[in-house]
């Protein structure tokens, strides 16, 4: 995510300065065009991560939803938890 954010930070400071000393039109064209893929590029390396993090959460709380449900077929009872909503 650094490398990224390194990137979208250097096109900004590249545009700056195309603003201040007027370099050309080409250069504004492919930077404006490099600008917008790597902000698409970090738009999808969140939603990957949002996902990731998801996943995660769903398999934590079916590992234990499983634990809760062979103490119950043990015939043992477990003491009620205040149980954290998986969506808040």
């Amino acid at each position: 995510m650094m490398v990224w954010c390194s990137i979208l930070f250097i096109l900004g400071v590249l545009a700056f300065l195309d603003s201040i000393f007027t370099f050309g039109e080409i250069f504004r064209r492919v930077n404006s065009l490099l600008f917008m893929l790597v902000s698409l590029g970090v738009l999808i390396r969140i939603r990957f991560k949002m996902k990731t993090n998801e996943t995660g959460k769903l398999m934590s709380r079916v590992t234990q939803l499983e634990a809760e449900n062979r103490l119950y077929s043990e015939g043992k009872r477990p003491a009620p938890e205040p149980s954290s909503k998986l969506y808040e």
